[in-house]
């Protein structure tokens, strides 16, 4: 009788997945939001945008993209991070927020363009 290991969501083994992440919950957002990224990036790789960061483990070919998320989180190639949601959101946290709509607009004080 031969052995086989199991591919796919068995491996890596979610027990070794939950030591990565405080909650089952946050594991799952936490994959799905790299698995996304991930088919993303190769969505974008014909058009040469490249806005999302490619696979950080060697991936094969049929690899499926939560699989490949899988295996970077057990690796430690990623990290977790519990963000504020109160928070107010910046582009950079070192410069600030950014302009409004409203200042960035040249046309914003025109009456011309006034509604």
């Amino acid at each position: 009788m031969t052995h086989t290991e199991a591919v796919g969501i068995t491996n890596p083994p979610i027990d070794i997945l939950l030591t990565k992440v405080d909650s089952k919950y946050r594991l799952v957002l936490f994959a799905a939001n790299r698995a996304r990224q991930i088919n993303s990036y190769y969505a974008q790789l014909g058009e040469s945008l490249l806005e999302n960061v490619g696979p950080l483990v060697d991936a094969g070919v049929t690899e499926k993209p939560l699989s490949i998320a899988l295996r970077e989180i057990e690796d430690g190639l990623l990290e977790c991070e519990q963000i504020d949601p109160h928070a107010p959101a910046t582009e950079d946290p070192e410069e600030g927020p950014s302009l409004s709509a409203v200042e960035d607009d040249e046309f914003a004080n025109d009456p011309d363009f006034s509604a």
